[in-house]
């Protein structure tokens, strides 16, 4: 059956509220899906018009009223207000009948006020979302926070993908829209959920976000990303040095030990520094391939030097929080590297197995995070081009 492509648009409300994570949590654990492309997005009064004016078009015939339920949701929540524009959190999916299964999961959109005993928490909507009508009006809608909004037919879909993707092309991916009473307070940090936690459809790439929010830090950028050979090289190239440091005695100790055992024979310490500095540093820099295999499914030397800038075999997420005291903020959440050292709590506890299967990287200092952020480009986001090769492929 033929891949197609949809969205889920993560509403103002629901990513102010920090309930972005328990969206994302959910959307990854319960479907078949690729999560192919993420971006915060701030729409314009433009977008927002273009946009309701295409979704008051969109009647589904199982809820009629729905269409101008949502458009009118839309001018009046996703357009700027008081000056400024709102944070939305776009998602790209792929897969076999992608619009009808997240439509599925995101659920439906009902015109009759529920009991609380008849919302089951099933969908996304059921979880996070609000319909109130006037009970001496049924036709009237008192309150309406639909958390999500994901087209209901393909056909939909792909009207509603092509003005996005208009939209998208063009607008920054970290979204400056917060004017701080006191600026030089403010900290941008890096987070990087590793390729460990895309392996298969899991809760934990939500649920590490989710942790991340009790930090009351704000995402302002987000994509999905596969790091290069050649990124992953400039990334970690502070590490290789320090892995040589560490490393290289230890490992020659080893091996002195090793052979005097095998041949019962005791070496020098002149031999113990030469194994150090021969095994001892191979074995560090091994070390090192392994890293960056880890980080871009390929290893370093296996990798033709034409092919260093071509993204890598496996993806991770890109986060750009900004607040007070980001950096430390962050790390506090996240935990020491060896998740057998963290605390209970953190993510590295919970998710991560080992010093480098640890789950998430984060930037230990602003200078640092300023580097880092240049080397994964996150001013780049791909979820334009991918909209455009998928529309360019049905034409």
């Amino acid at each position: 059956m033929e891949q197609t492509l949809s969205y889920v648009l993560v509403t103002p409300y629901t990513v102010a509220k920090s309930r972005t994570g328990g969206v994302v949590a959910r959307l990854l654990s319960r479907l078949d899906l690729e999560l192919v492309g993420a971006q915060m997005i701030a729409p314009d009064e433009a977008f927002v018009r273009d946009y309701a004016n295409l979704l008051r078009s969109q009647v589904d015939s199982g809820n009629p009223r729905g269409a101008q339920l949502i458009a009118d949701y839309v001018e009046n929540n996703l357009a700027p207000s008081l000056g400024r524009r709102h944070r939305s959190l776009f998602l790209l999916f792929r897969g076999i009948d992608a619009c009808k299964k997240l439509s599925d999961i995101c659920g439906a959109l009902y015109a009759e006020n529920r009991s609380v005993e008849s919302i089951t928490g099933e969908t996304i909507r059921d979880t996070y979302a609000d319909l109130i009508v006037d009970p001496a009006d049924p036709t009237k809608v008192s309150y309406f926070e639909p958390a999500v909004l994901t087209p209901r037919s393909q056909a939909f879909a792909d009207a509603n993908l092509l003005l996005f993707e208009r939209f998208i092309a063009g607008e920054p991916n970290l979204v400056q829209n917060m004017v701080y009473p006191d600026p030089e307070m403010i900290e941008r940090t890096l987070v990087i959920l590793k390729p460990d936690n895309w392996k298969y459809n899991s809760s934990k790439p939500g649920t590490i976000i989710d942790m991340f929010s009790r930090t009351g830090l704000r995402i302002i950028g987000i994509k999905v990303h596969r790091i290069s050979i050649a990124e992953a090289l400039e990334f970690y190239a502070p590490v290789k040095g320090v892995l040589k440091t560490k490393l290289a005695p230890i490992f020659g100790r080893k091996a002195k030990e090793l052979l005097e055992g095998e041949f019962k024979i005791v070496l020098s310490e002149a031999t113990e520094k030469a194994l150090s500095d021969s095994f001892g540093v191979e074995y560090a820099v091994d070390q090192f391939g392994q890293i960056v295999e880890f980080m871009s499914g390929v290893r370093p030397e296996n990798c033709p030097v034409e092919e260093m800038n071509n993204p890598g075999a496996v993806k991770c997420m890109v986060l750009v929080y900004e607040g007070e005291n980001a950096v430390a903020k962050i790390r506090d959440v996240l935990g020491p590297t060896d998740p057998l050292k963290a605390p209970t709590g953190t993510v590295r506890r919970e998710f991560g197995s080992n010093v480098m299967v640890n789950t998430a990287h984060a930037s230990d200092s602003p200078e640092n995070a300023k580097h880092e952020m240049g080397i994964v480009k996150v001013e780049e986001n791909g979820c334009s081009n991918i909209i455009k090769a998928y529309l360019a492929m049905k034409r």
